[in-house]
């Protein structure tokens, strides 16, 4: 890979202001193509799921899918967005082997949502609030396997396989007007605008949003202009970043980027470019297009789309509690500060404490297995809280187990273990290794004697009034029934027994 020049983060904010623009594509949930009724199940055989209309075949008449419409009024309205009351489509010509028409069915200058805005919150709790300059339908392309080379791109590739499968299948694409103003913190703004798209797009239904899966991917435009001018410099595109992570390492990497380039005297190229997730750089794609070279003119097969007002403040109406509305409403409820609650967003935990008080926990309880015990093993495993093998059910009962006494702390962790191995439900892994917690009185009473016995110096420390020294007594016995004994009443139990005589 060749090297990049680059100047420090500190030295290019020193003299360049940024200006970003991201370009959000979101991967529709609908059961059918935008354009057809092939299915658009993950997971066929390549080529299995198509037809002669997402194929480009001759003779071939595209219909719209009704609930990718739908789909795209609510994206428009969570972004407060102005609905179209008629738009139409567009071809977008250029030819890609993964585009099997050589043209895209998308939207130009008639999108059906523009004009709105998404506040979002960064870390330290400021608001910033990024401007939407459109919303608009599409249709994906296929995907092309390059075979034979080390990077998976068609540079040193032997050849190239093309699967349509993905060709046709729902998009909205959700272009933000030039972000200014965020100064050093432009990487942060980029991160938490598009972590807060995704959890919108989640709450609406109507997509995943698993960016992993590419559900919803992210182009990063960037420029810098000198500070103190109002003139954009020449934009990059660095394409379909597909983490949070890598969309600010990307606008960061790009910032240093251009800021070596500008500073030596040179000329930034307007092109797309590729991010590497393994060292966070990017490098060059292909000279990037300007919009005439598309040649748009409307899609003379398909008829304008023209949403009722009476539909759209139906679906208005209908519109779920937006995430940020939520997670203040939730940090009130549950009594934690901004910056907790930002802790439990960023570990992917909301909806999973939600889940574990719906089945019966406390909001205390289900907040600390899972931003504890639980996110630890999340993090030692390399994985994600939601893809651990353990439900909000179960920690609820692992919850409710440690409430009434049958299980401490030190038990609970290992009953967790045990529903992680695959051992069962919590009852069953509490059966299975004889983890309840001793509370017979008889045993506890015998564990308490030994217990003195065996130390009658603290034991008489604790009879002459040092009632501190109970700890030590209290730790024997918890070793002599391996930790199973209900630490509180083995306490009583000590101090009942060594109580100075009246």
């Amino acid at each position: 890979m060749t090297t990049i020049d680059l100047v420090s983060y500190e030295d290019a904010l020193a003299s360049y202001d940024p200006v970003m623009g991201l370009e959000v594509h979101v991967e529709l949930g609908t059961r059918t193509k935008m354009f057809c009724g092939c299915s658009t199940e993950l997971g066929a055989e390549p080529n299995a799921q198509t037809c002669p209309t997402c194929l480009g075949l001759p003779g071939s008449l595209p219909v719209v899918n009704a609930v990718g419409v739908e789909s795209a009024v609510k994206i428009g309205l969570a972004l407060h967005c102005e609905i179209a009351e008629w738009c139409r489509f567009a071809r977008k010509n250029y030819f890609y082997p993964d585009m099997p028409k050589n043209f895209q069915t998308s939207q130009y200058d008639e999108p059906i949502a523009f004009n709105g805005y998404l506040d979002v919150q960064l870390e330290d709790g400021e608001i910033f609030r990024v401007e939407i300059e459109r919303a608009h339908m599409e249709e994906d392309t296929g995907k092309s396997l390059h075979v034979g080379g080390a990077t998976g791109r068609i540079h040193g590739a032997s050849h190239s396989l093309l699967d349509y499968n993905r060709a046709g299948i729902p998009l909205i694409e959700i272009v933000t007007k030039p972000i200014e103003g965020a100064g050093e913190r432009a990487p942060e703004v980029a991160k938490a605008y598009v972590a807060e798209l995704r959890e919108l797009i989640k709450a609406l239904g109507v997509s995943e949003a698993r960016m992993e899966q590419g559900q919803m991917r992210c182009d990063v435009n960037l420029s810098l202009r000198p500070n103190g001018t109002e003139k954009f410099g020449t934009r990059s595109e660095t394409k379909n970043v597909n983490s949070l992570r890598s969309v600010e390492r990307a606008a960061r990497f790009e910032i240093q980027r251009h800021a070596a380039v500008l500073s030596s005297g040179g000329t930034i190229v307007q092109e797309t470019r590729h991010f590497h997730e393994e060292d966070g750089s990017t490098t060059a794609g292909r000279i990037k297009d300007n919009a005439e070279d598309y040649r748009y003119f409307p899609e003379p097969d398909l008829v304008p789309v023209a949403p009722s007002r009476e539909w759209v403040e139906e679906l208005r109406k209908g519109l779920p509690e937006l995430p940020r509305v939520r997670r203040n409403r939730l940090r009130e409820e549950w009594g934690v500060s901004e910056h907790d609650m930002q802790s439990i967003l960023n570990a992917g935990a909301v909806d999973l404490i939600v889940a574990t008080i719906d089945a019966g926990a406390d909001a205390a309880s289900a907040r600390k297995w899972w931003m504890g015990e639980l996110a630890r093993r999340a993090n030692e495993a390399g994985t994600d809280l939601a893809a651990l093998e353990i439900t909000p059910e179960q920690v609820a009962r692992v919850c409710a187990l440690v409430a009434e006494g049958s299980l401490n702390d030190k038990l609970a962790r290992q009953v967790i273990e045990g529903v992680l191995a695959g051992e069962g439900d919590p009852d069953a892994v509490v059966a299975g290794r004889g983890l309840a917690v001793v509370s017979d009185e008889g045993a506890l009473g015998t564990a308490v004697d030994e217990a003195i016995a065996a130390n009658a110096g603290i034991a008489d420390k604790i009879r002459s009034g040092k009632v501190a020294a109970a700890g030590a007594l209290v730790g024997a016995v918890m070793k002599t029934t391996r930790g199973q004994a209900d630490a509180a009443r083995v306490r009583e139990l000590i101090l009942e027994r060594l109580a100075p005589k009246e």
